[in-house]
């Protein structure tokens, strides 16, 4: 007779503290977009935290030795946090000064063929050396007409900012 063995939760199997609802309590060296801030104790399932979370070293272990820790130098953790967000707005502030220009095949009524979306507006802001991420970009849809858009983008939960996109027909086109 063959004997089965019971699956352990990860979190009891590598004794990780759990929370008062089951999940496992972190302190989070990083922030956290839609999670929390550097230095504050969450509590997220054991497969966040073990696969995601404490790998990409956006959190650790919340042990009471680190909570001590958190609150001796939490000063200075607001005084580093203080100076990235600072970071971050000027950036926005210089991405903002953008106006960047995007062909695309359109009509002669300026209807594009296709769309101009995140991709798009990220290569050409690449061209003039800003480097954002599709996912950082707002936009509310695809862009299906030729013109002058304000597209938002975000660089953190508190840092947001507007670029001006031109949408203009393909030089050298059926235009």
């Amino acid at each position: 007779m063959q004997t089965t063995k019971k699956r352990k939760n990860p979190a009891v199997a590598n004794r990780l503290p759990t929370g008062p609802h089951g999940g496992i309590e972190l302190l989070l060296i990083h922030n956290v977009e839609d999670l929390g801030h550097q230095g504050d104790v969450v509590e997220v399932k054991p497969g966040y935290a073990l696969n995601y979370l404490i790998p990409h070293g956006l959190a650790t272990v919340a042990t009471d030795h680190h909570k001590r820790m958190v609150d001796k130098h939490r000063a200075k953790l607001q005084a580093i946090e203080k100076a990235h967000q600072s970071d971050l707005r000027k950036k926005a502030a210089e991405i903002a000064k953008q106006s960047i220009t995007i062909e695309a095949n359109a009509t002669e009524d300026g209807h594009l063929y296709g769309s101009v979306g995140a991709a798009e507006i990220v290569a050409a802001l690449k061209k003039n050396d800003v480097a954002l991420h599709a996912d950082q970009i707002r936009l509310d849809g695809v862009l299906k007409e030729l013109g002058l858009y304000t597209v938002k983008f975000r660089l953190a939960s508190e840092v947001e900012g507007e670029l001006k996109v031109w949408v203009v027909p393909t030089v050298g086109g059926d235009n």
